[in-house]
């Protein structure tokens, strides 16, 4: 292909690009939440969406995983570590749209749909229950009972 082809081309698709309806992409960081520990951001906003990347039972200062066989005590944490990214991206607990909790066994199932419940009843303000999906799987530390990630629109 003939250089003078190659740049028209390049010129269209950047200016395809840029005619897309919401197409900046914004990371959203907090210290209220633990740093990523691989590759991937705290969460990403992207027009009216904020996703929150799975968050862990991890103490925010230090990154320990903290409440070792308590799914209740890692439910709240984790869903607090949530709440912080959420808030980081210019949205509530009341903005979400989606949580999806995955956990390492059945047996855990109640006890986390308990403190879940809580975390909701204190941070859902309109009473509007986000959907929620819950799947039982393994996970990237040991020691973690619950993992939970968000989808909020603001």
């Amino acid at each position: 292909m003939p250089s003078d082809q190659i740049q028209e081309t390049a010129a269209v698709s950047e200016k395809a690009g840029s005619e897309k309806a919401g197409s900046d992409k914004t990371e959203i960081r907090t210290s209220g939440a633990p740093a990523p520990a691989w590759v991937f951001s705290q969460g990403v906003r992207k027009g009216p969406l904020l996703q929150v990347s799975g968050q862990g039972p991890q103490d925010p200062a230090t990154g320990a995983y903290v409440h070792p066989g308590d799914v209740r005590a890692q439910t709240r944490r984790t869903l607090e570590n949530v709440r912080a990214v959420l808030e980081a991206g210019g949205a509530t607990v009341n903005d979400v749209i989606m949580f999806r909790v995955y956990l390492t066994t059945r047996d855990d199932f109640a006890a986390m749909n308990e403190a879940y419940g809580e975390f909701l009843r204190e941070h859902s303000a309109d009473g509007v229950l986000p959907c929620r999906t819950t799947v039982f799987v393994g996970l990237p530390n040991e020691s973690m009972l619950v993992e939970i990630d968000a989808l909020a629109v603001v």
